[in-house]
């Protein structure tokens, strides 16, 4: 028996989930048992539990699972939300479920219209229109928005180069902006005062934009700006309140959430790892449950590897141009591809039957690379190679975790590529004997970060998360004769406008690798001769990719494993002080604004304030977070003077 939860006016589509917040609790429950109550009957909001059966490849396994219901909604009117996501491409293996996957495809005239979106721009009579107009295809494109760290090697060379003219973030904004029209029109044309309904929503609406675990603030920058240009927000601060961003790992878990985790994750608190297995990324999480509540702490960094069903799309072409390459067929490859992609991919099971790929009519044979009547042969030893980086990666992410000591004893299997029997049961395979349990929810697979990120906005459940990396800021330590540290670096002392002398590149820890759930701050001060300086403030944020956190850490040490993260801007009516330096002619003057770097990590985007006192109250003002990618400085990006601003302890 199954039993799914969906909140009342529902889109059920993988890509896209729209959940209607009624004045009334509750929620249906569809293929229900008799006497199941609906949960507009249940009182209490306390979890059922029921016994669920899960069919795993050829084996039946009983779990004791816990659903927990939908928080109640207690706003003040009715209001509309939109989870989208936008994958890699559409694994070949959600065919499986009969899911309608809308394909990640953007077709665009040589004028760089957009002519087809989405299953349209993959329909036999464009694809005709498509070649005899020149039209170029964006696919792949949100790869392009990867960071660099932790990167799959020659990745550019493996990824589809965007149109001309086009970057990645435009082709988003494009399939953005489809969606939502999609969803509009959803809408007004099944509810029956559909057009009312959405005039009334459609300016409040929040959205809530999923990416990978590895995504960094400089990727949902990319991601905010896409939305802005398909207008699904305007470029405001109102406008950036309804969006909001979660990992594909912990939409993942709202997801196994609602539709049931073993009772050892809940009843004992074991750890469970979630394991996102998409078109392009593995995204993998580790959680743990909360005694006595229903909230979950993150256990371990997450993960993120471009090991997704889309590589071994990759590694298939690799193979079949090497094969073919002597072949008449060898003009066919991306046919053949095509083709693998979409029926056998999906569907290999086991490496000692061969593999057949039907591309071709009765008349298609070369014998001598065993093409008979239209129809490849491939060892299925070669498909299961093909399989073989993204089953490590799996298997090795978790056995890492396992021997950092984190109590892990399940493991949950969704996305698109988990359909995959062939993953599936390999990882299981290796995993089962080190006494994990492994197992693959058993609906909707390919729908869980659509349906989780929904779960997300809604419960909440993850109260804590921990920093990929120890934030920091760059500090002008006061010069001491006496300290050791200073004495190696004393060719970098330099004088500042308060005559005090200051040894650069103390690296001072804001934010650990490793924390619970709240804010982060530092006292800083800054100083020069000009007032009209501080109109804005400034303040670097870096981080150190390391583990060897310390008291006293200086960048010219493991000087590689320090980068730029961002800047921390603010225009806030903090009053410089005057401050006079010396005595009598060698008096000088000079202006001292003194704050703090406030870092709140506790949501899935970092944000930042400004803090500083007035007559002995603390003050709080709004901060821009600007994100400077690995090759660019702040400098390059503002074009200002890199001496403008000094900053030392407060």
């Amino acid at each position: 028996m199954s039993r799914y939860r969906r909140t009342p006016g529902a889109i059920d589509n993988d890509r896209v989930k729209v959940a209607f917040s009624e004045e009334r609790s509750g929620c249906l429950v569809e293929g229900r048992d008799p006497g199941w109550p609906l949960l507009e009957e249940v009182q209490s909001h306390e979890a059922h539990v029921a016994k669920f059966t899960t069919i795993f490849s050829d084996f039946t396994l009983y779990w004791t699972f816990f659903m927990p219901l939908h928080r109640a909604y207690t706003g003040p009117r009715r209001k509309l939300l939109l989870a989208l996501d936008v994958g890699t491409t559409f694994p070949a293996q959600e065919q499986i479920s009969g899911a309608s996957k809308i394909p990640t495809i953007v077709l665009y005239n040589r004028q760089g219209e957009v002519k087809a979106v989405g299953a349209e721009a993959i329909s036999e009579d464009t694809l005709v229109e498509a070649e005899k107009r020149g039209w170029l295809k964006a696919e792949w494109f949100k790869l392009h928005l990867r960071n660099n760290i932790n990167e799959r090697p020659n990745i550019a060379e493996e990824i589809p180069p965007l149109p001309k003219g086009k970057s990645a973030v435009d082709a988003l904004a494009d399939i953005l902006r489809y969606l939502f029209t999609c969803s509009s029109d959803y809408i007004q044309d099944t509810d029956v005062n559909g057009r009312e309904l959405w005039l009334t929503l459609k300016d409040d609406i929040h959205f809530v934009l999923s990416h990978p675990n590895g995504w960094e603030g400089l990727q949902q920058d990319s991601l905010r700006e896409a939305a802005v240009l398909a207008g699904l927000i305007p470029r405001d601060h109102s406008g950036y309140s309804r969006l909001s961003f979660v990992t594909e790992g912990e939409a993942s878990l709202h997801f196994a959430v609602q539709n049931g985790l073993p009772s050892g994750v809940i009843e004992r608190q074991e750890g469970v790892v979630i394991v996102d297995a998409g078109g392009g990324t593995i995204d993998i999480s580790a959680y743990q449950r909360h005694p006595q509540k229903e909230r979950y702490s993150e256990i371990s960094v997450p993960q993120c590897h471009f090991h997704g069903s889309t590589f071994v799309t990759v590694n298939a072409r690799k193979w079949l141009s090497k094969f073919l390459a002597k072949s008449p067929y060898r003009t066919d490859i991306e046919n053949i591809v095509k083709c693998f992609d979409s029926t056998t991919k999906h569907r290999f099971k086991d490496e000692n039957v061969p593999q057949f790929v039907k591309f071709g009519s009765n008349r298609d044979n070369d014998p001598k690379c065993n093409i008979v009547r239209g129809r490849l042969e491939i060892p299925g030893q070669t498909v299961s190679e093909w399989f073989a980086p993204s089953v490590l990666c799996i298997i090795d992410a978790i056995l890492q975790q396992k021997k950092a000591g984190l109590s892990i004893s399940h493991v949950v299997m969704v996305g698109g590529f988990a359909c995959s029997e062939w993953l599936c049961e390999r990882v299981k395979r290796c995993l089962t004997p080190l006494g994990l349990s492994v197992f693959r929810a058993e609906t909707h697979v390919n729908k869980a970060v659509s349906d989780g990120a929904i779960s997300f906005y809604v419960d909440r459940y993850v109260s804590s998360r921990i920093s990929r990396y120890t934030f920091g800021v760059y500090l002008h330590d006061l010069y001491d004769p006496t300290n050791p540290e200073h004495i190696k670096r004393i060719r970098t002392k330099i004088l500042y406008p308060d005559h005090e002398e200051r040894i650069p590149g103390l690296f001072s820890v804001i934010l650990p690798k490793v924390d619970e759930l709240t804010e982060f701050r530092l006292a800083v001060s800054q100083s020069h001769q000009s007032k009209a300086h501080f109109e804005d403030i400034f303040s670097t944020v870096s981080c150190y990719l390391g583990d060897n956190v310390s008291s006293t850490m200086w960048k010219d040490v493991e000087g590689k494993l320090y980068r730029d993260l961002c800047w921390i801007k603010a225009n806030v009516p903090i009053r410089p002080q005057r401050c006079a330096k010396g005595r009598g002619k060698n008096r000088q003057y000079f202006f001292r604004v003194d704050y703090d770097i406030v870092l709140l990590f506790g949501l899935t985007e970092l944000k930042a304030q400004i803090a500083w006192k007035e007559k002995g109250v603390e003050k709080r003002g709004p901060a821009n977070i600007v994100y400077m990618p690995n090759d660019r400085t702040f400098f390059q990006l503002f074009a200002c003077d890199a001496n403008k601003y000094s900053q030392f302890p407060g």
